[in-house]
């Protein structure tokens, strides 16, 4: 969303006496001149300056700089994996080499890795071990967490540039969803169901783009598929989710299929954003006239007003004219059904759906899609 200048900010340090305002735009100016990103920084500054000016606590000054530090070392580092898609995969750091699990999620890191796609994990052992094992340290990334037991890097990426470590949870879990242009969850303990439920509340509230969640068990395996009768008996059915949050996650069993639902999940659609009260979707390929017609009557429900709209870029996008060549899709979404806005998504995959279908080799982009 466009960035709106804390105007509070700016009046609390003026009408204080003290003249801060210029002289931090004076040095930023210095330090990134022309930068377009000038007002976030100084409304950054002046953040810290107020915190500094009540001075109330010294543990909330420390997280506060620890909180820092981990972004802005991320943030670097990440920088050089830019434009490459990512899978987060979770799972239960205890699982054994014998497990049949283990070995899935070695054949899953290997299946990602084929269709050129980066694999994150915590970095730990089991799952993570097993997926960072199969990707190979190429199409690997490690978010390791700084704990006093059990949470050990993995050999593929201990000691390598591909490993960052967290000392907050929530920093690192920042990341896991925010770098992920698709997740894979294998059964585990707490950390994993948390993992799960913060993911599927962020997207189904719209706080993270919509990105295809795939639950992963070994076949005959019955973790996943309890806990999604548990969530339609006693979260849709009494109507604490919509029934069509449903739709934002699959079970598979098989990881030829889990890939293929990430990679056919990116066949037309690129990413989202909102301009204005707008909604966005970016498509590699535009949609006939019949399939946007059907698509005026069969989704009307996620319009607020008005109809779909197809066009190309017109320049409105001033900041992202790096996807200029991409079709747009706009309408003005409610905001709330994001289950049948992944139904829109499989709609718009559909080739027979696209003006000039493309052969399957073609399908498959690999520009950076995590853009709202």
């Amino acid at each position: 969303m466009p960035y709106q200048p804390n105007d509070l900010l700016s009046r609390h340090f003026e009408e204080s006496g003290h003249d801060l305002i210029s002289k931090v735009e004076e040095q930023l100016n210095l330090v990134s001149p022309n930068s377009p990103n000038i007002p976030i920084y100084r409304d950054m500054i002046l953040t810290v300056l107020r915190m500094a000016q009540e001075d109330h606590n010294r543990w909330n000054a420390k997280i506060t700089l620890q909180t820092l530090r981990e972004l802005e070392q991320a943030f670097r580092v990440l920088e050089q994996f830019k434009g490459r898609r990512k899978v987060t995969v979770f799972g239960s750091a205890r699982t054994p080499v014998e497990h049949p699990l283990y070995g899935m999620a070695r054949e899953l890191g290997a299946a990602l890795a084929r269709s050129d796609l980066m694999v994150i994990t915590g970095a730990g052992g089991g799952i993570m071990a097993a997926a960072h094992e199969g990707a190979g340290l190429t199409h690997s990334l490690g978010f390791n967490i700084t704990l006093p037991f059990e949470q050990h890097a993995n050999p593929t990426v201990s000691g390598t540039t591909n490993l960052l470590p967290f000392h907050f949870f929530f920093t690192r879990k920042l990341f896991f969803v925010k770098e992920a242009d698709a997740l894979v969850l294998c059964p585990g303990g707490f950390g994993t169901l948390d993992e799960a439920l913060e993911v599927l509340t962020l997207i189904q509230t719209g706080k993270t783009p919509l990105v295809p969640v795939v639950l992963l068990d070994a076949p005959g395996g019955k973790f996943w598929q309890v806990a999604l009768d548990f969530i339609h008996q006693q979260l849709a059915e009494n109507r604490y989710i919509l029934p069509t949050d449903m739709k934002l996650v699959k079970l598979v069993y098989c990881v030829d299929e889990a890939v293929e639902h990430i990679n056919q999940f990116y066949s037309n659609f690129h990413s989202s954003r909102w301009l204005k009260r707008q909604f966005l979707i970016r498509m590699n390929h535009t949609l006939s006239d019949p399939a946007l017609e059907h698509m005026q009557v069969a989704f009307a429900d996620l319009c607020l007003s008005d109809h779909f709209h197809q066009h190309v870029y017109g320049g409105e996008e001033h900041d992202e004219a790096q996807f200029s060549h991409l079709a747009r899709l706009a309408f003005n979404f409610n905001a709330r059904d994001h289950g049948r806005l992944r139904e829109l998504v499989d709609y718009i995959n559909l080739p027979e759906n696209w003006a000039q279908p493309q052969p399957q080799a073609q399908q498959h982009t690999r520009e950076p899609s995590k853009v709202t």
